[in-house]
């Protein structure tokens, strides 16, 4: 009964273009899971969500629609990620009967009022009895062990999939940000244009993510340059099957402009930056957190153009959704 009451009460999670996690406060991440849904088409029945659904992308039937509902870091359909978010709720309670609880959900800093109200809206609606907003880079300060509240700055750079968060945090608060939607799904879109362009290949996406993430880089390096990699696709001219050989130096060019997007955007929210809090960072350095923090190289070529120190978490993937689950412990605490 006790584990009951300890689920009845808080959860957090962290709706991503890329990965949905559930935190459970006491229990830590319970669910990590693709964004993905796959329902039939005329029915709107689900037929699988998360790994599941994602292992049917470029492979599913005429009847069958495999959706990612959200884009660029919001809500792009508001019924299917309200079926999404339910289904993975439904995995977290399992055959202990579904009980209401109250939800932290970390949503980008650059949302306007009216995605920060659909996000709400579908949380309740998939199952929440209150749903409470905290913005990402908040969430990975405090999962990464950073004390907010202290008068010092920090400065948290997210990467997920959709969009890019760089914000300047100081005594609880977010002092100057900068969103881009401009991310892991960029990367993944560049690598699939150019090799239909330089290679009449058309790959799926699940391939193009491969690829980033087995040769993708952000600086020049001799040795890992060397690196090539078998891609499988179909040809664009004769419609069959087609085997390329890709270098990781070609695919550290084809990431370069999308890379520079999020250097630029880096850069700027150093210029507004106070004096005060820029002498912080000197010393304290910049947090890298999200899924792009894996990208070969990505923490060196920022430090090299800010001339910081850069610190990468153990688990830079999770650690927002930890953030918005240390936060829950805290609210947990404060009302007993």
């Amino acid at each position: 009964m006790a584990f009951l009451d300890s689920l009845s009460k808080f959860i957090s999670i962290d709706l991503g273009t890329a990965n949905t996690l559930i935190y459970i406060n006491g229990k830590g991440i319970v669910l990590n899971e693709p964004s993905v849904i796959a329902i039939k088409e005329k029915t709107k029945q689900v037929i699988a969500v998360g790994k599941e659904a994602k292992a049917m992308v470029g492979k599913e039937s005429r009847n069958v629609k495999v959706i990612r509902p959200v884009l660029d870091g919001v809500i792009a359909d508001y019924d299917v990620t309200e079926q999404m978010l339910r289904q993975f709720l439904q995995k977290v309670y399992k055959n202990r009967g579904f009980i209401r609880p109250k939800v932290v959900v970390c949503i980008p800093c650059g949302v306007t009022e009216v995605e920060k109200r659909a996000v709400k809206d579908v949380t309740i609606q998939a199952g929440a009895r209150e749903a409470v907003i905290i913005e990402e880079p908040m969430a990975a300060a405090i999962g990464a062990g950073i004390l907010t509240m202290e008068s010092e700055g920090n400065l948290v750079i997210d990467i997920g999939g959709g969009t890019t968060e760089v914000a300047l945090i100081s005594l609880g608060g977010i002092v100057v940000s900068e969103s881009v939607r401009v991310a892991g799904d960029a990367m993944d879109s560049s690598i699939s244009n150019a090799l239909k362009l330089d290679f009449n290949l058309a790959i799926g996406d699940s391939t193009a993510e491969m690829i980033k993430m087995k040769i993708g880089s952000a600086i020049e390096d001799e040795e890992f340059d060397k690196k090539t990699l078998d891609v499988r696709g179909r040809d664009l001219v004769s419609g069959l099957p087609k085997t390329i050989t890709i270098s990781a130096k070609k695919v550290r060019k084809i990431l370069e402009p999308v890379v520079d997007q999020i250097i630029e955007a880096i850069r700027n929210t150093l210029e507004k930056t106070p004096p005060e809090l820029a002498s912080d960072l000197m010393r304290r350095g910049l947090l890298l957190t999200g899924g792009g923090a894996l990208l070969y190289g990505l923490d060196k070529k920022i430090s090299k153009i800010t001339d910081m120190s850069v610190i990468i978490p153990d688990d830079p993937l999770t650690v927002v959704a930890i953030g918005a689950g240390k936060y829950l412990d805290y609210i947990a605490s404060s009302k007993k």
